[in-house]
């Protein structure tokens, strides 16, 4: 069912080498694995017919290759990057566990890195900009950020973000119900 008022796409990028592995992504820069290159295409498919007044992404490779994949030419905004894992990039969190018994991203953050705080500011930088276009718009980056994202969307603390998951290549939708004060998730995580 479409909606009366803009909506908001949200993609998470394809498939990489480090996110088959559950490795903490952040500001490493690999490209998509063939199985994510032929996700992101697969996004197309999904998409079809919509028009969107601006169309944005991550400036990561693996964010912008998705979207170029999937058909659309995006603007490469810095406020989208994945969340900075500082000395945790790279690792799972399994291994981070090891280290640190009970850590969990949205609550500790990461040394030399951001703490949720921080992503929920860019996050908030971000939904300022959308808030201010006049139509749907589609955004591609990573899934820590996004799920922060929504939940400032939602006008809930950055923290939140830890009750959402997503998938790689996974469509979700950001809109309203009733009138532009009641913003809602229309759909999450559909793959």
């Amino acid at each position: 069912m479409s909606s009366l008022f803009p909506e908001i796409y949200l993609v998470r990028h394809g498939e990489t080498e480090w996110s088959a592995l559950g490795k903490h992504t952040g500001r490493t820069d690999i490209p998509l694995t063939a199985v994510g290159e032929a996700a992101a295409r697969g996004v197309a498919d999904r998409l079809k017919g919509l028009t969107f007044s601006a169309i944005w992404s991550s400036p990561s490779q693996r964010a912008f290759n998705t979207c170029t994949l999937a058909g659309f030419s995006g603007v490469k905004k810095a406020d989208l990057a994945e969340w900075d894992y500082g000395a945790y990039e790279g690792l799972t969190t399994k291994q981070i566990l090891v280290e640190r018994p009970g850590w969990n991203v949205f609550r500790d953050g990461c040394p030399s890195g951001e703490m949720a705080a921080d992503v929920g500011a860019r996050a908030d930088a971000i939904i300022g900009q959308l808030r201010g276009i006049d139509g749907s718009v589609l955004v591609f980056s990573s899934a820590h950020f996004l799920r922060v994202l929504a939940a400032r969307w939602l006008g809930l603390p950055p923290e939140d973000g830890a009750l959402l998951v997503l998938d790689t290549a996974s469509l979700s939708v950001l809109g309203y119900e009733h009138d532009l004060t009641e913003p809602v998730i229309r759909r999450w995580n559909q793959r």
